[in-house]
Order: C-alpha cells, then structure tokens, then sequence
C-alpha cells in the first residue's frame, strides 16, 4: 500500500486492476486543456479528474469558500464510483505541475474521506514518460460501483475565524513569495497574505529533477519553519486550497502527521473585504 508517493517503475510494475489511476491534469489558465492532453495521451487505464466539476463544487464560491470550494462528500462518492473506486483500492493520482494542479488535492480528499491506500506520482506524467513507459488514448471502460464516503470535519478549517482563535494555528502559505508578499496578485482580487501566515512556497518540496525531495530533507526544512509547533498545530493555505494539499503532502511523506488545510484559503479570506490583509514578510 502507498500512502503518499510512488514512482513511475513501481507504477509500471502494478498488475492491471490493482489501482486506480486518475489523470488530474489541470491548466488555471485553460479550462478544457487538462482533457485535451488526457484525450491526447495518458497513462494506460488512467480515468480523468476533473478539478473543477469532480475535485471542488464551484457553486459554493458566493459563499466566501474560495475559488475551488470542496464538494460534499456525496458529490465526491459519486465521481469515486463513477471511476470504479472501491473501499481499500490503491488509488494514484498524477498530473502535470509535479502534484500541485490536482493530484495533491485528490489524495488529501481521500484522506479526508479516511482512505489511506492514495498515492501521487512523484514527478508526475513527465516522469512517466521520461521513463520511457506506454502511453495510450483510448478511455478505460470501468464498472461503475456504488460507494458513500464521510468527510472528517476535523482535517479541515472552513471557518476564516478560526485561524486567529485561540489557541491560533500556525498557517503556512503555499503560494510562490511575490504573491504571499502582494508584489503581484494574478487569480485573486487583493494581493498579500493572511496576518500572521508564514510563507512555505510548495515549489520548495521540490528538488531540481522535479520529484519530491527526499523525506529527511523535507522533514529538516519543515521542522525549520514549525519551530516549537507540533505538525497538528499547522494549517495550510494558499489561493484557492489546492496547491496548500502539496505541503500537507510533502509534511506526511516526511512523518509529519497530522497538519490541516484552510480549505477556503487566500480568495475565501479576501472574499470580505473588511479581513485584515498583510504585505511584505519573507
């Protein structure tokens, strides 16, 4: 069972029907272009997730939740089974931005749902085919099953007050420095960070070949920015609770159990004008 990364040989080594493997392909900028390159080739038996319609339920933004508020949990049932997903399955996930854009975000809801057989593809479809693995085009025909998961309500924060309730969090932010400092803010309508947020930009889990950095060193950097806080005590932020699942990822595959995901994060907090917003910092 893999419970937080796997690498291309030992997914090309997994017999047929062993897991289920979900192509998340995502392009902010491109709504359609994540099919597009499913459809143009992908990962033999790989069934596509969308982050839009199967990962997040975008009818809840006007609620303050965020760019890519979470879907229920019998919303997510139904796409787990219309991929043929049953209790206890190897689930990996994989996608083109090294987890970030969605795949980290599928293994947290499974997570969230109490699943622990979910695994990313480390380095992600480049990896596969830097390996020099098949590819293939056509789209798996799985059964569909009938499957009803329950989120657990205490892995995740949707209450923006609660990040500045005693006793506080610590919250660390996922996205890149010049967008957590408000230099420049691409996505969201106000730039900065949330007061008292410290910056781990998810690019840093990173080592320069793409796949994640081995877990001591991911354990020493991030024990670095905790200090004296215990892993339960952190909640990840970053634009819109997606590239924020990328460290909580990166903190379990270094024994750090236990973090949180401000699921709302930066476009839920500024979605009221009158929460306070923080520039400048590391």
């Amino acid at each position: 069972m893999k419970t937080t990364l796997i690498s291309a040989a030992e997914l090309g080594v997994l017999p047929p029907g062993e897991a289920l493997i979900v192509d998340c392909r995502k392009d902010l900028a491109d709504a359609a272009k994540g099919r597009r390159d499913y459809m143009a080739g992908h990962i033999p038996g790989a069934v596509y997730a969308e982050l839009d319609a199967d990962l997040s339920d975008l009818a809840l933004q006007s609620r303050g939740l965020g760019r890519h508020p979470l879907p229920s949990a019998a919303a997510f049932s139904a796409a787990l089974g219309r991929w043929g997903w049953r209790p206890g399955l190897q689930v990996v996930a994989y996608d083109a931005a090294n987890g970030a854009l969605a795949a980290a975000r599928l293994w947290w809801l499974l997570r969230l749902a109490g699943e622990r057989a979910v695994a990313v593809l480390d380095g992600g479809y480049a990896a596969w085919q830097a390996a020099g693995l098949p590819v293939e085009t056509a789209v798996p025909r799985r059964a569909a099953t009938r499957v009803a998961v329950q989120f657990d309500p205490a892995q995740v924060l949707l209450d923006h007050d609660a990040l500045h309730a005693a006793p506080a969090p610590l919250l660390l932010d996922a996205r890149a420095a010049p967008r957590y400092r408000g230099d420049t803010e691409p996505l969201d309508p106000v730039a900065g960070h949330v007061p008292g947020a410290l910056n781990r930009p998810f690019a840093d889990n990173l080592a320069a070949d793409g796949r994640f950095k081995p877990a001591a060193e991911l354990e020493r950097e991030f024990l670095a920015v905790l200090g004296t806080r215990a892993p339960a005590e952190v909640v990840h932020m970053c634009g819109s609770g997606v590239t924020a699942c990328h460290n909580l990822l990166a903190m379990e595959h270094a024994g750090l159990v236990g973090s949180r995901l401000y699921a709302p994060s930066w476009s839920g907090w500024v979605s009221d004008r009158s929460r306070p917003v923080a520039t400048g910092g590391e």
